[in-house]
């Protein structure tokens, strides 16, 4: 168990889709224990592999403090309810930029546990919105390209100065 480092936006891991699970073993079991470990440190509600630099289908989500983390291994949304909300988003790849994103409001996800196991699970809410930001990346598409090129472009520029000057964006 051990705290990795996080990758930086704009690095191109955040970019690549990743590969699915085909193994499910110790090295999993200990890269599922690795991210919870970051995603404790980071303050984060979802990490998936590509943010510690593991470019496979795995994400540990804890949306609520103190709760148990969530392992999803090869996550896929089986469904996705037409009704849309929007809700602010941002990564600890891109710390200190938050936009709002418009998400499905409802999912069902299929995935496997980390002894292969196959199951499913019905989120709505904020769940449903990790469960999707995180897909999302597993996908290789970084959360702001779900902005409009606008918004996108200026989250991009608060990014930037933030690391040029090495102080955090106003939010």
């Amino acid at each position: 168990m051990a705290i990795r480092a996080l990758i930086d936006y704009p690095s191109d891991i955040l970019s690549r889709p990743c590969m699915p699970v085909s193994v499910f073993d110790g090295a999993l079991s200990e890269l599922a224990r690795d991210l919870a470990d970051t995603l404790d440190a980071a303050q984060a509600a979802g990490l998936a592999g590509p943010h510690i630099g593991a470019l496979v289908r795995i994400v540990v989500l804890r949306p609520e403090p103190g709760q148990p983390a969530s392992v999803y291994v090869n996550p896929e949304i089986a469904w996705a309810s037409p009704e849309r909300v929007s809700g602010i988003e941002g990564s600890v790849s891109m710390p200190g930029i938050r936009e709002t994103v418009e998400r499905a409001a409802a999912v069902r996800v299929r995935f496997a546990t980390l002894d292969g196991a196959s199951r499913e699970e019905e989120a709505e809410g904020f769940r449903a919105a990790c469960l999707q930001h995180e897909i999302d990346q597993l996908d290789g598409l970084f959360w702001i390209e779900r902005l409009s090129r606008l918004r996108r472009d200026r989250a991009r520029r608060r990014h930037a100065k933030a690391v040029k000057t090495g102080t955090p964006p106003a939010r």
